[in-house]
């Protein structure tokens, strides 16, 4: 089967799950190949992509890689296109990930399809488009085909790979070298899961009516192991902080449940959660749009209904 490129996702030397998720959608479709561009490559990451299907491990570990912003990925990337002829190179669609296949797309002629949500047989992408009002299937025409996918669209599954390990050396161009990354700051990290790689996401709207009452979200979410997100509105108000904005102007999630509480549904929101595999909304208008797209919907009032969820939830842990 031909080979497929998938971009590794890490942080710190680990693994990123979304990296997991594109094996194993890579592996529905030709014969994964792993690519590491920057330090950190270790036996344990090995051994984790190899679990997830990678059949070979392209590693580019040099340190100067991840001393400036993205352009040395996408060389790296653009090295192996014009060595290997991958079938496709397949990258998570994150802020980095979107910008690494654009670069990528122009140094290889090619195509490139952004925020899939799901890719079929002759690489034909399923997108959400037009703020997520219209469901669109796209194909490359032109070079190799370079799909960003979005997290949480396909569910990772192990399946054992020989994980054959093969050194990449690149001599990076002054163009790659233009932008230096000076300075790094770890973000401090709560116990919840991130946004948009989270299983689970409750999210709150402007009918939670202040900050103060977010906390109510919260329990519901930290019960489940979910992530917390927010409405426009909601950010706006300060009531949460703007990086836990769902919506178009905020960051797109694909979680297996989603919950909605208090959040009425207007179509910048719906188009950062509408892919998500089963909607719940909470919501005492029964007129809400958000009702329209939900799986199950619940027409009450969340101070009532989402202390009563909670409490349920933990007699059942």
């Amino acid at each position: 089967m031909s080979e497929i490129l998938v971009l590794v996702e890490h942080v710190d030397g680990d693994v990123k799950k979304v990296t997991l998720e594109l094996l194993t959608l890579a592996r529905s479709l030709g014969t994964p190949a792993a690519v590491w561009a920057g330090p950190g490559y270790s036996d344990a990451a090995k051994a984790r992509l190899a679990e997830y299907g990678a059949e070979k491990i392209y590693v580019a570990a040099a340190d100067e890689i991840g001393d400036y912003v993205v352009a040395p990925k996408a060389e790296v990337l653009a090295h192996l296109v014009a060595e290997r002829s991958p079938a496709a190179v397949f990258v998570a669609a994150t802020g980095e990930g979107k910008e690494i296949a654009g670069r990528l797309a122009v140094k290889t002629d090619s195509g490139v399809i952004s925020d899939a949500v799901g890719v079929g047989e002759g690489f034909v992408a399923e997108q959400s488009i037009f703020g997520g009002g219209v469901n669109v299937h796209s194909r490359v025409t032109k070079g190799t085909p370079i799909i960003t996918v979005r997290p949480n669209s396909t569910a990772p599954v192990a399946a054992a790979a020989a994980g054959a390990e093969e050194k990449v050396e690149v001599a990076l161009s002054d163009a790659a070298r233009a932008a230096r990354i000076v300075e790094r700051v770890v973000q401090e990290k709560g116990a919840r899961p991130e946004l948009t790689e989270a299983a689970i996401v409750v999210s709150g709207g402007r009918g939670v009516g202040s900050g103060e009452n977010f906390s109510i979200i919260e329990k519901l979410a930290d019960t489940l192991g979910a992530a917390v997100g927010a409405s426009r509105a909601a950010t706006d108000a300060g009531w949460y902080p703007h990086q836990f904005q769902v919506g178009q102007t905020g960051k797109t999630v694909s979680p297996q449940l989603y919950i909605a509480a208090g959040i009425s549904g207007a179509i910048q929101h719906r188009a950062g959660m509408q892919t998500s595999k089963t909607i719940v909304v909470i919501n005492k208008d029964a007129e809400a749009p958000l009702f329209e797209i939900a799986d199950f919907g619940v027409v009450g009032d969340l101070f009532q209904v989402v202390p009563q969820l909670t409490e349920e939830i933990e007699k059942r842990k």
